[in-house]
């Protein structure tokens, strides 16, 4: 069976990780998150003193992009892949709020972008992989076989981020939440380089409706399709 490159872009909180994970373990691919390659870039600044309180040093960044390798390998216990910056395992790290708070100025970069990109798309050479992101589609695998882009209306997905993060205990407000959607929905959309837009041949995937079995069962049908072409 052929092996082909799937790349689903959309907006924030319309689950597209959780899809693609879920997409790549029942198919025998590699997920590859790219928003974990940014997280990585942020942490390896915090750890060599990039950081000025929350201005990053960008000169010394630049000088050092270069030395930055991240790759991902799988998790015998949990099947799912971690990441490795430097071949060291740093998947916990790169999920704690002080990288949270860090990555957005970090993943804006031009040079850190053009240096992630190239990362990503050699990871890609070989096919048979799953990536998510905001330009996946359109910047980093124009030629990928299936494309796919998730939207939902903002109150549905501020609704599911408000229940996630309800869940872990945390006090929040829905419509805080709801306006941090629309922003983040604005910056995506208009940043410099490479914005999020829907790649002209990407499929677009509505869930704001759809349970979690039937988004599954619409995915594995696209895919299918492809393979059987």
């Amino acid at each position: 069976m052929k092996r082909i490159t799937i790349a689903i872009d959309g907006f924030s909180s319309c689950g597209k990780s959780t899809m693609a994970k879920d997409l790549a373990q029942e198919i025998g691919y590699i997920y590859i998150d790219s928003g974990a390659m940014y997280r990585a870039v942020t942490l390896y600044s915090i750890e060599n003193g990039l950081f000025k309180g929350d201005v990053i040093n960008t000169e010394e960044l630049k000088r050092r992009i270069n030395d930055i390798h991240i790759t991902f390998r799988i998790d015998p216990e949990t099947g799912r892949p971690n990441t490795y910056l430097n071949d060291v395992n740093v998947e916990n790290k790169i999920r704690t709020m002080e990288v949270s708070s860090k990555v957005s100025p970090i993943s804006a970069l031009d040079f850190v972008r053009k240096a992630m990109v190239a990362q990503q798309q050699a990871m890609g050479k070989e096919k048979g992989i799953v990536m998510d992101g905001r330009d996946i589609g359109t910047t980093v695998f124009p030629d990928a076989e299936l494309k796919i882009f998730v939207t939902a209306s903002p109150e549905i997905r501020a609704q599911r981020r408000f229940a996630e993060l309800e869940a872990k205990g945390q006090e929040v407000n829905f419509n805080e939440i709801l306006e941090n959607v629309k922003q983040r929905d604005y910056i995506d959309q208009n940043r410099e380089v490479s914005p999020l837009r829907k790649a002209d041949d990407a499929l677009l995937l509505d869930n704001t409706n759809l349970t979690i079995p039937q988004q599954k069962e619409w995915l594995s049908m696209q895919f299918n399709k492809i393979i059987k072409q």
